[in-house]
């Protein structure tokens, strides 16, 4: 019994193979640079979002303090979602009277700052005197006084 060996030339030849690996390479090199400016910009968002967070509260701090802040700088850190923070405050006058608008600038204690949030303080007003103007506001709707005068 003779067997025969197909000599008819179907397949692929080594430079065909080796022209396919360095395609396959050359994608695969160009997948693994897009997933890692991925994961990097991930990284960076969370960073910028939490800074943000932390500036936010930082403000807010200011305003419920409830006194005329001093027009100056501070710093101070912050643990934050597992991370150490650094912060600074910088109080400035708006120009308008009793108008102050505080910068508040949130990075890494070891980096530069990642995000700067602008917020403004006014006036220190007493305990609960917002409650009586929102109310003062509901009774006037109530009776359907618009405040305009006649």
């Amino acid at each position: 019994m003779k067997t025969s060996i197909d000599k008819s030339g179907r397949g692929f030849t080594l430079v065909e193979v080796l022209v396919a690996l360095a395609i396959v390479a050359l994608s695969l090199t160009g997948i693994a640079v897009t997933l890692g400016d991925m994961l990097n910009n991930a990284r960076w968002l969370k960073e910028s979002t939490y800074a943000s967070w932390i500036a936010q509260n930082k403000i807010v701090e200011f305003r419920l303090a409830n006194e005329v802040p001093d027009v100056d700088e501070t710093t101070g850190d912050v643990f934050y979602a597992n991370s150490d923070w650094t912060w600074r405050a910088v109080v400035s006058e708006t120009g308008i009277e009793n108008l102050w608008r505080v910068d508040v600038s949130v990075g890494r204690p070891e980096g530069d700052y990642i995000r700067t949030v602008t917020g403004f303080i006014g006036e220190p007003i007493p305990p609960g005197a917002a409650n009586n103007i929102w109310i003062g506001n509901a009774i006037r709707a109530d009776r359907g006084d618009d405040g305009a005068t006649d």
